[in-house]
C-alpha cells in the first residue's frame, strides 16, 4: 500500500480511492500491509501492474507481465486486461515471448526481431493464416471454385497464384475436395494439408526477414 501511495505522490496523482481499487484489481489487497521484500515474484509482478495502472493511462505498456504468475494468476491478469480495455478504454501494448498466451487476448499483433518490426497483422488475418487448411494445385482453379461454392457453400477459400486453391478450416475430410475435382474432370496436380501454430508463423517471418 505504501509503495502505491509513493508512486501516486511521485506521479502527482490524487489517491481518491485508486490505491484501494488497484490492490483489489490486481489481487494484492490481502498483502497491503506487507513490505515489498517479503512478496513473492508473482506478487511483485502484480504490484508492478498496479503501479503502471495508477492514473488510468490512455496507453499501458507491459513487458513480460505474466512472468512469475501461477496459472490462476495468469487467468486473473488476462481478465483484468480485458476489463481495462473494455471498461476504461485503455489501449494495451503487451510484449511477451509466450505466444500461446497472446492468442487469447490480442487484437493486433506486431512481430519483432532484433528491434525490427517484421509484420503487423490483425487477429482475424492471423487466424486465417494459421488455421488448418487444405491446399490444392489444379488444372482449372476457376472451374473448381464454381463447383466448390455450389457444393460446399459454407467453405472459406482463397485462390492463390500458380493455379492453387486454399481452403481454410475445412469442414470435411480431404477426400471430399479431391473427389469434387475428379467428379468434374479437373486434374489435381498436388494436394496437401497445412497446419501452422503461432510459433511456426513467427519463425517463418524471422526466416524471411533474415533472408532480406
Amino acid at each position: 500500500e505504501q509503495t502505491l501511495r509513493y508512486y501516486c505522490i511521485q506521479k502527482g496523482i490524487p489517491d481518491k480511492g485508486q490505491i484501494l481499487e488497484m490492490m483489489k484489481m490486481t489481487g494484492i489487497y490481502e498483502k497491503r500491509k506487507s513490505k515489498c521484500g517479503t512478496l513473492s515474484l508473482g506478487q511483485k509482478q502484480r504490484l508492478g501492474q498496479g503501479i503502471a495502472m495508477l492514473g488510468e493511462p490512455k496507453i499501458l505498456l507491459l513487458d513480460e507481465p505474466i512472468n512469475g504468475l501461477d496459472p490462476s494468476g495468469i487467468i486473473e491478469f488476462r481478465n483484468l486486461l480485458r476489463r481495462l480495455n473494455e471498461e476504461k478504454r485503455i489501449t494495451i501494448l503487451l510484449s511477451s515471448h509466450i505466444l500461446a498466451e497472446l492468442q487469447q487476448i490480442a487484437d493486433v499483433y506486431g512481430f519483432l526481431s532484433r528491434g525490427v518490426l517484421l509484420e503487423e497483422i490483425s487477429t482475424e488475418e492471423l487466424r486465417e493464416k494459421c488455421a488448418d487448411c487444405i491446399e490444392l494445385s489444379l488444372s482449372d482453379t476457376a472451374g473448381y471454385c464454381v463447383f466448390l461454392e455450389k457444393t460446399f457453400p459454407e467453405e472459406n477459400y482463397k485462390v492463390l497464384p500458380q493455379e492453387r486453391v486454399r481452403i481454410y478450416a475445412p469442414k470435411r475430410p480431404g477426400e471430399a475436395y479431391s473427389r469434387l475435382a475428379a467428379e468434374h474432370d479437373i486434374a489435381i496436380k498436388s494436394m496437401q494439408i497445412l497446419q501452422s501454430s503461432l510459433e511456426d508463423y513467427y519463425m517463418k517471418l524471422k526466416e524471411r526477414g533474415a533472408g532480406k
